[in-house]
């Protein structure tokens, strides 16, 4: 199960760790030496990034964006020493652009976007993201939301649940699995993740379940990337975000699987590349990249922070820089 952003450590709200913190606060850093730079977490979470961040840079402000409630209540109250220099606003992040309207903030010096699930999430039962421990099949990150995975699992067809699974979830194995939860919901509504998770595995191989971790991880990631529509807002997200970087200004993207990456790499690739015909003499000046990459690909998380967090081992980091606006 892929995740984002903090792991914990203790029991204490204070104690989760944001996934390379100390890297993203140095990416970011130029760009938010100027008093009254305004940076945007659009991805709050447990507000470990966003922390670190104010208190490196003492006349910043800081825009802090989340779907999840519950996750601005607690950043609401992890950030509250800091004052009216924090706003916090209920919102999937491509709507970022809106967010900063209503807010009257035209451009932003520095944009984090720390994707997936959070580790909080995953350790409250209740949410239904965890494969190991039996709760209601919800994942949904905005509850306020209507469709669960339960609605997922128990109204979409066999074709429906096999590209979910094969896309989203890189199963290898998604034909079987969608025939399984098909044939298992005509005896009644699949409602728990310890059943679905039950179901996945006993549609998986025998041989193939002995290695690659749980069996059923995959199948829950895809259902949560359905469920919250996390690709198709992230592919909204990216350009949204990157038009309101400011000229000096750097975003930093944390991705933690293939597909998150994959969309990320190609937005941040797209704008830092000349495109000038290859015919041309002369570099043309309205061709050339917009902005800069800060990374050589993808950064990873050292082995010292896999071994305290072993949550972080799947993270990749890409940042870069805006040169010039089209």
């Amino acid at each position: 199960m892929v995740h984002k952003g903090d792991a914990v450590v203790m029991d204490a709200e204070a104690a989760h760790v944001p996934v390379m913190r100390d890297r993203i606060v140095e990416l970011l850093a130029p760009a938010l030496r100027t008093p009254g730079a305004v940076a945007v977490d659009a991805t709050l979470g447990a507000g470990g990034h966003a922390e670190a961040l104010l208190a490196a840079h003492q006349g910043m402000r800081l825009v802090g964006i989340d779907r999840d409630t519950t996750a601005l209540d607690r950043g609401r109250q992890r950030l509250s020493p800091f004052g009216d220099r924090v706003d916090l606003v209920h919102a999937a992040y491509d709507d970022l652009p809106d967010v900063l309207d209503r807010l009257g903030v035209a451009e932003a010096q520095a944009i984090l976007l720390d994707l997936g699930v959070s580790s909080p999430q995953l350790d409250e039962p209740e949410r239904g993201f965890s494969h190991t421990r039996d709760a209601p099949l919800d994942m949904r990150m905005d509850r306020t939301e209507a469709r669960s995975a339960a609605d997922v699992v128990n109204t979409y067809s066999v074709p429906e649940l096999t590209r979910i699974l094969r896309d989203y979830g890189e199963e290898r194995f998604a034909a079987r699995i969608a025939r399984a939860i098909a044939r298992e919901r005509e005896h009644g509504a699949i409602d728990s993740t310890v059943r679905l998770a039950e179901i996945a595995r006993e549609a998986i191989p025998a041989a193939t379940r002995r290695s690659g971790g749980h069996p059923a991880k995959r199948t829950f990631q895809a259902l949560r990337i359905e469920v919250n529509a996390e690709l198709a807002i992230l592919e909204r997200a990216l350009p949204a975000a990157l038009s309101r970087v400011a000229v000096g200004g750097r975003i930093a993207v944390l991705s933690y699987h293939s597909l998150e990456d994959r969309i990320t790499k190609r937005a941040l690739t797209a704008l830092a590349t000349d495109t000038t015909p290859r015919d041309l003499p002369v570099p043309l000046p309205d061709r050339q990249p917009e902005i800069r990459l800060l990374t050589r690909g993808a950064e990873t998380p050292g082995s010292d922070e896999i071994d305290r967090n072993p949550r972080a081992a799947s993270a990749r980091l890409r940042a870069a820089e805006r040169e010039r606006r089209r």
